[in-house]
This record gives C-alpha cells, sequence and structure tokens, in this order.
C-alpha cells in the first residue's frame, strides 16, 4: 500500500522508497525483489497467486514464471532464516503461488510535513476500546466517523477525513508525528465502551507541538443519549478552539440504536466485493426498516445501488434509478446534511440533470465545507464538464483534507491530469498502487497511449478488458456525464489509441 513502511523481524521495508534495511543497513535487494516483497507483506498470511505476483513486479509485461521462481530463490537468500527457529519468511504453496508467514507492522510513512491551514486544524483519531469485540469495535468507529461528520459541518474549522484518520488505527499514537503527516494542530483521542445498556466515553483534545490536553472529559451515560453526548462533545470542542461561537443546529439523528449499528457496519463493508455489497444491502434494508426516518441509511443504500450499477453488470437502468430515488429520499428526510446532498448531486449528474446536480452540489459544499468526498465528487463531474483547471482545484482540495484517501480519489486525479495533458502526471498517479489494478487502468492506458508508448498501452488496455470484458468505448462515452464535446473527443481518442475497443 502506497504510504506505508513494513517491519518485520529486524527488517524495515520502504516501497516508495524501494529500500529495505536490516537492523538500520541497507539490504541490496533487486528492483523486482522489492516489489514481490512489498506485495508479500502488505498481505501477510494470505495466499497470493503466481499471476498476481507476476503482475506486481512485471507489470503489463510478459514474462515466463521462471523469473518468479528466481526472484523468490533470492529474496529467501537474502532475508535468511525466521528467528532463532530457523523458519522461512516465505513459503510456497504448491502449483498455486506464495505466502509471507513473519509477523508485520506497518509503519507510517516518512512524509514531509504539510503546512498548517490558516485556521483551527483537527484530526478526530480512532476512539480506542476495551477488547476485541466486532460490535464494540464498530460502535467505537461510527462514533468516531460522527464526531468528524459533527466538527467538518463548522466552516470555521480544518477537519481531516475520515478515511485518513483511520490511517491510524490501532497504531501508536505519536502525536507530533501524525499531526505532521496530517497537517494539523490539534487531535482528538478517546475511547468508548458500552455495557448494561450504558455508554462510556473519554475524550482528549491535544496541541500537538506542546502535547499539552486543551480540554478532557468523561461521559457516562445511558446508552439511549448516546446522541446527545455526541452533540456535547462536538459543543465542547468548537468552543476550545472556536470560542462561544454559534455552531451548526445538531444533525438529525436515528432513533434506533441497532440501525444506527447496522449502519455503521455497512459503512464499513461499501464498494469492497460483490459479496459485501450484497450483505450491505441487507444491513441497509433492515436499518431502513427498523428506522423509515434514517437519512444517512437511505444515502448509503442509494450508494451500495449505485456502486451495483457501476460494477455488478446488472439491470444497469433500473439499479440506478433506484439508486437516485434513494438519494431524493435521503434528503428530503435531513436536508441539512451534506452527505446526503452530495450523493444526491452525483446522481443527478449521471442522469443528465446537470443544473440540479449543480445546486445540490453548492448546498452540500456549503453545509461542510470540509467534506472531502464532496470535493472529489465535484471533480470527477467538473472535468467532465471540460472545467478542467477548476476540476483538479476541486481534487487537490480533497487530497488536502483526506490524505490517506480512498483508491477512487487516484482515478478521479489521474483523470483530471488527463483532461490536462499532463499525461507523465497521470501516469504517475495511475500505477500508485492504491489505484493501479482498479477501473482506472483505463485512463492509465490512454495517457501511455498520448504519450506515444503504444505497447505499454496496449498492454495495460488488455489487463483492464481481462476484469472488464463487457466494456465499448461507445458505452462509456454515452453513460458518463460528458457536459463538453472536446473532453469527451479527448478521452476517447485515447482509449483507441490503446487498443479499448470501439
Amino acid at each position: 500500500m502506497q504510504g506505508l513502511r513494513f517491519a518485520f523481524g529486524p527488517f524495515v521495508l520502504d516501497p516508495d522508497a524501494g529500500t529495505l534495511v536490516r537492523d538500520d543497513v541497507p539490504v541490496a535487494a533487486s528492483h523486482r525483489g522489492l516489489k514481490l516483497l512489498a506485495a508479500l507483506v502488505g498481505r501477510p498470511g494470505e495466499i497470493l497467486g503466481k499471476a498476481e505476483l507476476m503482475d506486481a513486479a512485471w507489470p503489463g509485461m510478459a514474462v515466463e514464471e521462471g523469473n518468479l521462481t528466481v526472484q523468490i530463490a533470492q529474496l529467501r537468500k537474502l532475508l535468511g532464516p525466521a528467528g532463532e527457529g530457523g523458519g522461512e519468511w516465505i513459503s510456497t504453496v504448491p502449483r498455486v503461488g506464495y505466502r509471507f508467514l513473519g509477523a508485520v507492522e506497518r509503519l507510517g510513512a516518512k512524509r514531509n510535513p504539510l503546512p498548517l491551514p490558516n485556521k483551527p486544524s483537527i484530526a478526530v483519531l480512532p476512539f480506542d476500546t476495551f477488547g476485541n469485540d466486532p460490535g464494540e469495535v464498530a460502535f467505537a468507529d461510527g462514533l468516531t466517523e460522527d464526531l468528524i461528520t459533527d466538527l467538518s459541518r463548522n466552516a470555521g474549522l480544518f477537519v481531516i477525513a475520515r478515511n485518513s484518520a483511520f490511517a491510524y488505527k490501532g497504531r501508536a499514537m505519536d502525536v507530533r508525528a501524525i499531526s505532521e503527516e496530517l497537517g494539523v494542530r490539534y487531535l482528538l483521542t478517546g475511547s468508548a465502551r458500552r455495557a448494561a445498556g450504558r455508554v462510556r466515553i473519554n475524550a482528549q483534545l491535544v496541541e500537538a507541538a506542546s502535547g499539552d490536553h486543551l480540554w478532557s472529559e468523561r461521559f457516562d451515560r445511558g446508552l439511549d443519549d448516546i446522541f446527545a453526548v455526541q452533540d456535547e462533545v462536538t459543543a465542547r470542542i468548537v468552543e476550545a478552539l472556536l470560542g462561544r461561537l454559534a455552531v451548526p443546529p445538531p444533525r438529525k439523528r436515528p432513533k434506533s440504536v441497532e440501525a444506527y449499528d447496522l449502519c455503521v457496519r455497512a459503512r464499513r463493508l461499501m464498494d469492497d466485493t460483490p459479496q459485501a455489497a450484497r450483505e450491505t444491502h441487507l444491513m441497509l434494508t433492515r436499518a431502513v426498516s427498523l428506522d423509515p426516518g434514517y437519512a444517512d441509511a437511505y444515502r448509503w443504500l442509494a450508494m451500495n445501488r449505485w456502486m451495483g450499477w457501476v460494477h455488478s453488470g446488472g439491470p444497469s437502468e433500473a439499479a440506478r434509478g433506484d439508486a437516485l430515488e434513494l438519494a431524493r429520499k435521503a434528503v428530503a428526510l435531513d436536508p441539512d446534511d451534506a452527505g446526503c446532498r452530495w450523493v444526491l448531486a452525483y446522481l443527478l449528474a449521471y442522469d443528465r440533470n446537470f443544473a440540479e446536480a449543480d445546486t445540490e452540489f453548492a448546498r452540500a459544499i456549503e453545509l461542510d465545507p470540509n467534506e472531502a468526498d464532496a470535493w472529489a465528487a465535484l471533480s470527477d463531474i467538473t472535468v467532465l464538464a471540460g472545467r478542467i483547471g477548476e476540476g483538479l482545484e476541486h481534487v487537490r482540495k480533497a487530497f488536502r483534507l483526506n490524505p490517506f484517501p480512498a483508491s477512487w480519489y487516484y482515478l478521479v486525479l489521474g483523470q483530471a491530469q488527463y483532461a490536462a495533458g499532463d499525461y507523465e502526471a497521470a501516469v504517475e498517479t495511475l500505477r500508485r498502487d492504491e489505484t493501479y489494478r482498479t477501473s482506472s487502468r483505463r485512463f492509465l492506458a490512454a495517457s501511455l497511449a498520448q504519450l506515444g508508448r503504444l505497447d505499454a498501452a496496449r498492454a495495460e488496455a488488455e489487463l483492464f478488458l481481462v476484469a472488464n470484458p463487457q466494456f465499448s468505448t461507445h458505452h462509456w462515452a454515452a453513460t458518463e456525464p460528458f457536459r463538453d464535446a472536446a473532453t469527451l473527443a479527448h478521452f476517447v481518442d485515447g482509449f483507441r489509441k490503446a487498443g479499448l475497443p470501439d
């Protein structure tokens, strides 16, 4: 995974820098070997197939399987035995692939500190739980996410998005390093526990540079008061950072804690696998039945239906229509929820209702200027409208609010860079581990083609078609929300040069 280093035994692997050190002494490993090692340690204990490993080390190239065998043998020699027992770090799974057996710790990447914004800036780190009960972990995660959402609605604050905050889940706390990586001055940390119908929450607001606690408090309430506690914590933090200023009115909360739990669990599975998508759909449908007025459940159900239309190859028009109807329902239930607004805006754009989509995007940003996903989605739609410079500004804003984003951010950025004619930058973006094996590969193929690297472009196009055998440029052009003929022609030209089917 881009942006991480991996520690195992006496070794530290930095995939970004292309280095492996043992007890701080560099190990002379080959470029291909380091690519293979990064793939293996990124998924310790899992069996990685030979084809997947060869794709990791020789992307877009046709090589003999013997090359993989040679590189694995060299890695084993470099790493030596695993521990005093003399076991091996990499095991062979006959006729299938290889598996990394050692314990791996993910370390933060060495990044240049991000500059502080010109307003109070904060990240809410994942709240701890007592034990590993999945229900309690989900509850604490939901509390963290809700506090991020509540704080980000205040225009006087700069608030880091959920995806980047959760990059630190389960990691040792180093407040100064985290604040530098995220470019914030303050961190909110805490813990949450449910027991016997009550909820106990500890929260601390820390000034990262000094380590001073600006505010801390313990809450011990009935479980039914959980949402009131969230509002209280939000108000206390805003007061500590901005003084006694008016805060946005509290969000509409669910009436059912069970529906809330289901929605939190469903969000964690969103856009994972087709099986997870079906499980997500069942959870969200149950949440809606338990609490028909729960806007957030409708919002995520809309996204679930939308992703089914995008990825499953199922009944596209029906799923797309359902998604739009669900998004409208979410906004009707809670007009002041920015998340519901931007999801509706995005689906409206794909429905070619551009005027209403623009209005909804504007309202979403007004309600929550820190909503990173809204800025990224807006960039996508803005680029396809031909306003490419504006689209680049939007996606850069999204990355600043969300320095460790979901993979689709890189697709949006690479698409914008391609549209701007910055093909080298697009190739660099779209070859990042976070997005490389996703549908963004079509834009990578087009970028390589425009650079005249036709063999590499066609290799990427072939790999894209393996995962997307029904793709056609004509269908893609007809379904994407283009508003600018020249921008559309530019993408079609790149796809055709790369060898993607008409």
